[in-house]
C-alpha cells in the first residue's frame, strides 16, 4: 500500500454474498496482521484486510501521530475498495484502533470541519485529510476512551516537576497502604481518590501548556529543531499495564449506567446493568521505568494525539462514568467522533477488563440511526475468555465464538 503501510488479506474460502463485504482492521500502533478478527471473520465468509500502519510496532516508542494515522487508514480503505468483488467496506477498530478509526470515519464523512474546529487543542492541518474514502459501516470492538484519555488515565500525579520526575509527592502514590492499597487489590480512601483524580487533571493541563509553549518557541525558530522536538513524559504511557487507579481498585469504572444486552456463554442474551467481572490488576509498581512507563513522543504529536482538556475542579470518575472531561477538545476520542458518524455502528464491550464501559458512552453519543450496543460476559480485552475472572473454570465459554458470531450476524445488514 506504500509508505510503510502493509497488510494481510484474508479471503473467504467460498464466494457468497458475505464475501462482497470487506472488513478493514487496524490498531493505533500495534501489530494486527494476525489479530483474531482476521481469521474469525474470514472463516465466517467475509474478506478481511488486516493492516499495520507506518508506525513502529515496538509499542514502547509511542510513535503514533494522529494525522499520519488518518492518511495510512485512507490508503488501506482505498486498497480494499479496489479488490475484486468488494461492494461494501466496514471498519473494525479494537482498543485504541477503535478510537482512531472512529476519528477516521468522522473526517471521511464530514471533511476537515470534523477536525479543524476551535474546540480542538490542535486542529488538523493537512489537506491530505480532506478527501478520505468513506467506509459503509464501523465496528468498535472493546474500543477504549481514546489515546488522549488513556494517557490522562495513565498519568502519575505524584510528579509535580516534569524536569525532575524522580522527585515525587509520595502522598499521591497508588502503592501506599495508607491510601488504601494492598498487594491483592486496592480500596482507595475517599480523600486519596479526590486528590489523585484532581492531580492527574492538573498534570495533563500543565503538560498541554508546556507543549504549547514549546510549539510557540519552535514557530519562532527558538526550538531545539525546526518544525518539532522530542517530548518525553515520565509515567504517562497509555498502554494497559500503566493504566492507573481503577485497575488497582476495580470498584471504579465497573458498571454501566443503563441496562443493555449481555451475551452469555449459553448463547442467551440478557438485558441488565452490565458489571465488570475483572479482578484488580497492575499491582506491581512500574513508576519511573523509561522503557515501559515513559511516553516518548514529540511536541506536535502530544498535542494532536495524546492531549485532552479537563476541568480540574470538576474532573473525576466513579463506578459508571466521568465528569469534567471536554471530549471534543481532542482528536482521538471516540465519544466525540461518533457524533459525526452516520453509517451503521456496532460497539461491543468485553466485561473482563476496564475498556468495556467506553462502549456505553460511545453508544450514548452516537449520531447513527442504525446503532447497536452489546456486551460479552467474561471476555478479556483481547476477546478471549478472561481466565483470572472465573469463579468456575470455563464459566464464560468460548467468548471468541460468541463475539464473532454476533458480529457476523450484525454484518448481515450489508448483504
Amino acid at each position: 500500500m506504500g509508505g510503510g503501510v502493509v497488510g494481510a488479506y484474508y479471503q473467504a474460502q467460498t464466494p457468497s454474498a458475505k464475501s462482497a463485504i470487506g472488513i478493514m482492521v487496524m490498531h493505533a500502533e500495534g501489530d494486527y496482521l494476525k489479530f483474531n478478527a482476521c481469521t474469525e471473520l474470514s472463516e465466517r465468509g467475509f474478506n478481511v484486510l488486516c493492516v499495520n500502519n507506518s508506525f513502529s510496532k515496538n509499542l514502547a516508542t509511542s510513535g503514533v501521530d494522529f494525522e499520519q494515522f488518518m492518511i495510512d487508514a485512507g490508503k488501506a480503505v482505498s486498497y480494499l475498495k479496489e479488490q475484486a468483488g468488494i461492494k461494501k467496506v466496514v471498519l473494525l477498530g479494537h482498543s485504541g484502533g477503535g478510537a482512531m478509526l472512529s476519528a477516521y470515519q468522522n473526517i471521511a464523512e464530514n471533511g476537515l470541519a470534523a477536525c479543524n474546529g476551535v474546540e480542538k487543542i490542535a486542529p488538523c492541518s493537512s489537506e491530505k485529510l480532506a478527501n478520505l474514502p468513506k467506509a459503509d459501516g464501523i465496528i468498535l470492538l472493546d474500543a477504549n476512551y481514546g489515546l488522549s484519555t488513556m494517557t490522562l488515565l495513565s498519568l502519575n500525579p505524584a510528579i509535580l516537576d516534569e524536569n525532575q520526575p524522580q522527585k515525587r509527592d509520595e502522598s499521591l502514590s497508588l502503592f501506599k497502604p495508607q491510601n488504601g492499597f494492598s498487594p491483592t487489590g486496592a480500596t482507595y480512601t475517599a480523600d486519596f481518590t479526590q486528590r489523585f483524580q484532581q492531580g492527574i487533571s492538573a498534570r495533563m493541563n500543565r503538560l498541554i501548556a508546556q507543549a504549547q509553549r514549546r510549539q510557540a518557541a519552535i514557530a519562532k525558530g527558538e526550538g531545539l529543531y525546526k518544525g518539532n522536538e522530542p517530548m518525553i513524559i515520565a509515567d504517562a504511557h497509555y498502554l494497559g499495564m500503566n493504566n492507573r487507579f481503577y485497575s488497582q481498585d476495580p470498584r471504579f469504572l465497573s458498571r454501566t449506567e443503563q441496562e443493555w444486552d449481555l451475551l452469555k456463554a449459553d448463547g442467551s442474551k440478557v438485558k441488565q446493568i452490565i458489571h465488570t467481572v475483572r479482578p484488580a490488576k497492575n499491582l506491581k509498581d512500574r513508576d519511573g521505568d523509561f522503557n515501559t512507563s515513559a511516553l516518548k513522543t514529540s511536541v506536535n504529536s502530544f498535542l494532536t494525539t495524546f492531549a485532552i482538556r479537563t476541568d480540574e475542579k470538576t474532573f473525576g470518575y466513579n463506578q459508571s462514568g466521568f465528569t469534567g472531561v471536554d471530549w471534543d477538545s481532542t482528536q482521538t476520542s471516540p465519544i466525540s467522533a461518533v457524533k459525526g458518524i452516520r453509517v451503521p455502528l456496532l460497539t461491543m464491550g468485553m466485561t473482563g477488563n476496564w475498556e468495556f464501559l467506553a462502549a456505553e458512552k460511545i453508544y450514548q453519543n452516537a449520531a447513527s440511526q442504525d446503532k447497536t450496543l452489546v456486551f460479552v460476559e467474561g471476555a478479556s480485552h483481547l476477546i478471549t475468555p478472561c481466565k483470572e475472572c472465573e469463579n468456575v473454570a470455563g464459566e464464560f465459554g468460548d467468548t471468541v465464538k460468541t463475539t464473532y458470531d454476533f458480529i457476523g450476524d450484525w454484518l448481515g445488514r450489508f448483504h
